[in-house]
């Protein structure tokens, strides 16, 4: 039986449902779908583990904006209750092995592109800095005899129940239903990748390690680089309504271009992204005016009811 941490966001189902097709058993453990299932919660989450083989921990604050402004919310949540996890595991006869989602974020500034695994960490926010230590934390699991692995994601879309601020998602959902779209840093760069190729990677990394040993770090990136002008005048050529286009200034705390590698995850697991950046953004705008209105998830804070016991569970 495999437990998936954030089984509710926009990865977690996915995989979820790619699990449950393979005929697997599958635990979804998200406070989305169950305030008790809060993996800051370590006896929710020691019980939710009872039987586990394997953990796919996709829960976390995954908003580099929402870290940000709550730090010490995201520390708890993308840190210490993956210490919690670690621990947990640790503790168990069945030794589960653990697949834990960090993100390019990071490398921060790279001065060289296509950035790969072994590229120098240096994080520019609290986001980064909370999924570097959760790096750290996995790593010393691993030497303490937990079977492993470590997936970086870059900048995943392809569904409109997405986070709203997402920015694949604001411009895919301007371009369906008009509006203003505003540009932050028009001139910055980032590899989008599409859901549905990352969920069949984690498929083949759960392949792997459930039969093998650890694996070391990997991309799941497309490997290309597209600016955020670029992806504005894909909104211009998809747009169904009158759209107009702004620009601001980027923000202090964002990395300004990232493009993978994705050759060690085509060299160990035979993976590469099949989904190129045009049609899946054009899916998207399809999927908002099919749904006739702006189906993006509520934002983070209306999980919180008026407390600190929340976490939100897509990267």
């Amino acid at each position: 039986m495999i437990v998936v941490t954030g089984s509710a966001g926009l990865i977690g189902r996915g995989i979820v449902a790619l699990l449950r097709r393979r005929g697997m058993a599958v635990r979804e453990f998200d406070i989305r779908t169950d305030p008790r299932h809060d993996t800051r919660d370590r006896a929710a989450l020691g019980e939710a583990l009872k039987g586990a083989t394997g953990v796919i921990h996709l829960a976390a604050i995954s908003r580099v904006v929402w870290a940000q402004s709550n730090p010490v919310l995201a520390h708890e949540v993308n840190v210490e209750a993956l210490r919690g996890l670690l621990e947990i595991v640790g503790g168990m006869k069945s030794k589960p092995w653990v697949v834990f989602a960090s993100s390019r974020e990071v490398y921060g500034e790279q001065d060289r592109l296509p950035v790969h695994e072994d590229a120098a960490f240096r994080p520019m926010n609290h986001y980064a800095h909370g999924k570097l230590a959760g790096e750290t934390l996995v790593n010393a699991a691993r030497e303490a005899g937990i079977r492993t692995a470590t997936c970086r994601f870059s900048n995943v879309f392809g569904s409109i129940k997405d986070h709203s601020d997402r920015v694949a998602v604001a411009f895919a959902r301007s371009a369906a239903l008009g509006g203003r779209l505003v540009i932050e840093g028009g001139e910055n760069c980032f590899d989008f990748t599409i859901v549905d190729d990352v969920v069949r990677g984690l498929g083949l990394v759960v392949d792997a390690i459930d039969v093998g040993e650890s694996l070391p770090p990997l991309h799941f990136v497309s490997g290309r680089s597209t600016s955020l002008f670029q992806l504005a005048d894909l909104a211009r050529q998809f747009a169904r309504r009158p759209l107009s286009i702004s620009e601001a200034p980027s923000r202090s705390f964002d990395v300004s271009r990232f493009c993978g590698d994705p050759e060690r995850a085509r060299a160990l697991l035979g993976w590469q992204a099949e989904i190129d950046l045009e049609p899946g953004f054009s899916a998207l705008v399809d999927g908002f005016i099919d749904c006739g209105h702006d189906a993006s998830s509520a934002h983070w804070l209306d999980c919180l009811k008026g407390s600190a016991d929340a976490e939100i569970a897509v990267l």
